[in-house]
């Protein structure tokens, strides 16, 4: 009696375990979209970057720094990005796709911004103690930017019952380093609605 009831458990204990483990993953294309929840993720974060970056480039401060430096391509710096919304956005994630839009348009130089510059001037200063004469990068060749982006990511929530909308406006604003003058405001809005 003992054994039956002693395998019966263990059976018992077997298709516990199977039934728990009926979770599948499987590897999707990072460019399909997916909202699962109705949050902010990635493919708004992608999009919102991509159109951010195509309005700023279509606007005339472009065509006025060219004109007053024969042709140069302005150097530009995306600072902080604040997330004032209501949710969890990784604003990192979010500049890197500002930044990568930025660089895939050939269209400005992009320079690096707060920590991630201190990181290679600490890197510059270890050169001049440890590395070869003729492989020491030199201080003072820092290319200064001449325009800083910043921003913020804002959001609305509406409710009722078992609907929802999430509303994101993301603004950004370029400004001239030198002058503070801002050359360029733009912002994008997304929203979405979410039915239980």
């Amino acid at each position: 009696m003992k054994k039956i009831a002693y395998l019966l458990a263990i059976l018992t204990f077997a298709a516990f375990l199977q039934s728990c483990g009926t979770r599948k993953v499987e590897r999707i294309d990072t460019e399909e979209v997916i909202d699962l929840s109705g949050r902010w993720n990635d493919t708004d974060s992608r999009i919102v970057a991509e159109a951010m970056v195509a309005q700023v480039l279509e606007a005339h401060w472009l065509n006025n720094f060219q004109e007053k430096h024969n042709g140069q391509k302005p150097v530009v710096i995306v600072g902080l990005v604040y997330n004032k919304s209501h949710e969890h956005i990784e604003a990192e994630t979010f500049i890197k796709d500002v930044e990568r839009t930025f660089i895939n348009s050939g269209k400005v130089r992009l320079v690096q911004a707060g920590d991630k510059r201190e990181e290679l001037r600490r890197e510059r200063a270890a050169q001049q103690e440890f590395a070869s004469p003729e492989t020491m990068k030199a201080w003072g060749r820092e290319l200064g930017a001449d325009f800083m982006m910043n921003g913020d990511i804002n959001s609305i929530v509406d409710t009722y019952k078992k609907e929802r909308v999430n509303y994101y406006q993301v603004n950004l604003e370029l400004t001239d380093m030198e002058t503070s003058e801002i050359v360029w405001i733009g912002d994008k809005k997304i929203r979405k609605y979410i039915k239980n």
